[in-house]
């Protein structure tokens, strides 16, 4: 099929305006792009060269593959999963799937040093990349299925995997969410339980997506446990977002609160891992929290804390915070001083170390 009908299906099953997908370009890659451009690209009027179909591959998360015509359209539009799986390594799937089934596969321990290794490369690595390799650990862990441990597993693989797309996608991350749940259900783990809900409420409500979702996740976790864990304390926080984005100031802060005690109990030491919450990481979910309720005191104090303590492996965060600055900018009336600063911040970041989450917030700052 032509490129520009692939690209106009692949746009619009993102749900976005041609102003919109140039905007996201330009955000991602400093270019010029209009509307008017993405549509002359839609109607075959001109062809988009390799660095264009770079930038769309980046902007739609969608393999260079499939640009280029190496991967069948329908593939790609009935399963995203798919889409990143070309037929011979589908093959190779499938052969480990069933040696796993076969041979035994990882052993329990093994799984755990998996998880622990993905926790780690996320906060660092691009979410296409991650999507690829968890795609291919659960197929094994799938044909493992016997034991409640591997069930939980199989839940915290699927929460990660649900956190390479971006909630605002709609069903994608959220189908992913309430498999991620009902799994670790079926592991009869409390921990894993609250751990997989809370980390579904604190990721939409970051993005500001699905947020009767993340209630409903947030409000199922913090009714399995009260006991401090960090799945509690996500689960807090992202109820918290989900209330400042809908305006309710005094729930927010609240919650706010409630998140605070729950962290001085449960706070993290490891610092660097998806699956922990120091200090830092604490300080840059209370920066945006703040941003958005306009308490510029709170955001700028947890956005100093934060910077102090922040791995400066991890530039990505640090641009986070930048960016909660601009959004706080924007919110106080000076929109375009916000906005110019928030593009600044994501501009000086690599690009491929950009992610769907900090486009989201430039969204934000900009609609703000």
């Amino acid at each position: 099929m032509a490129i520009g009908e692939l690209i106009t299906d692949l746009r619009k099953a993102r749900g976005w305006s041609q102003g919109r997908l140039a905007s996201a370009i330009n955000d991602a890659f400093g270019t010029n792009l209009d509307r008017e451009y993405i549509s002359r690209w839609e109607r075959s009027k001109v062809t988009p060269g390799r660095f264009y179909l770079r930038c769309l591959s980046a902007v739609l998360d969608v393999p260079l593959a499939v640009l280029e015509g190496e991967v069948k359209r329908r593939k790609f539009l009935s399963d995203v999963a798919a889409t990143a799986i070309a037929p011979v390594v589908a093959s190779d799937l499938l052969t480990a799937g069933f040696s796993a089934r076969l041979d035994g596969g990882p052993s329990a321990d093994d799984w755990e040093g998996k998880l622990t290794t993905y926790g780690t490369e996320y906060m660092s690595l691009g979410a296409a990349d991650i999507q690829r390799r968890v795609s291919g650990e659960l197929v094994v862990v799938q044909q493992q299925l016997d034991t409640p441990h591997l069930w939980s597993v199989a839940s915290r693989l699927m929460t990660l995997y649900a956190k390479t797309f971006p909630g605002s996608d709609g069903s994608k991350a959220v189908n992913w969410y309430r498999m991620a749940a009902k799994a670790a259900d079926r592991s009869g783990d409390a921990q894993a339980r609250v751990w997989v809900r809370g980390r579904a409420a604190i990721a939409l409500g970051y993005e500001g997506a699905s947020l009767g979702v993340a209630d409903v996740l947030a409000d199922q976790a913090m009714a399995i446990s009260d006991k401090p864990s960090l799945g509690l304390l996500n689960a807090i926080m992202g109820k918290a977002h989900a209330a400042a984005i809908r305006g309710d100031r005094a729930t927010a802060r609240k919650l706010m609160n409630q998140g605070r005690r729950v962290f001085d109990k449960a706070a993290s030491y490891e610092q660097t891992s998806d699956y922990a919450v120091p200090w830092w990481r604490m300080n840059v979910f209370v920066s945006l929290l703040a941003a958005r309720l306009g308490d510029e005191g709170t955001a700028v104090a947890a956005q100093d804390a934060a910077r102090r303590e922040l791995p400066a492996t991890l530039p990505r965060f640090a641009t986070h915070l930048e960016m909660h600055r601009g959004l706080m900018l924007a919110r106080s009336g000076d929109k375009a001083g916000g906005t110019a600063y928030a593009r600044a911040a994501l501009d000086a970041l690599p690009p491929e170390k950009h992610s769907l989450t900090l486009r989201l917030l430039m969204t934000e700052v900009e609609a703000s």
